[in-house]
């Protein structure tokens, strides 16, 4: 069952935006986290050191870029043939992303990840 998502949770975090090209483009050049979402659950959080090009890249890059790429891909493949980084990036396009810039982007995920343990997330940390 998915985790809510709390008002604190989400505090300084964008409103949710289509997960296209476009959209990306008015994210800032900063450090952050970002979250992908489907269906209003949060799938996926990273973290970087420049939002725009990182979400750029998750769209427009390959599986060895992302793993967020790379998990959808797998995701994809079971469904029929190899799935090509164009068939990722349509699918990532019916998703939702925001964003948060901070100083503070390992942190930041790192809570969020613990949270809400997004399934395209490889490996959750553990609780100190």
């Amino acid at each position: 069952m998915p985790v809510p998502l709390s008002d604190d949770l989400l505090a300084g975090f964008t409103s949710p935006v289509p997960y296209t090209v476009e959209a990306v483009a008015e994210a800032p050049r900063a450090p952050g986290v970002h979250m992908v979402l489907d269906g209003g659950t949060v799938i996926y959080v990273g973290r970087t050191g420049n939002l725009r090009n990182r979400l750029r890249q998750h769209l427009t890059g390959n599986r060895e870029s992302s793993v967020l790429h790379e998990q959808v891909g797998h995701l994809l493949d079971k469904q029929g043939p190899i799935a090509s980084a164009q068939d990722i990036a349509d699918w990532l396009g019916l998703r939702e992303v925001r964003w948060q810039e901070t100083d503070n982007p390992e942190g930041t995920k790192e809570a969020l990840v613990l949270a809400l343990k997004p399934r395209f997330n490889r490996q959750v940390p553990k609780p100190r």
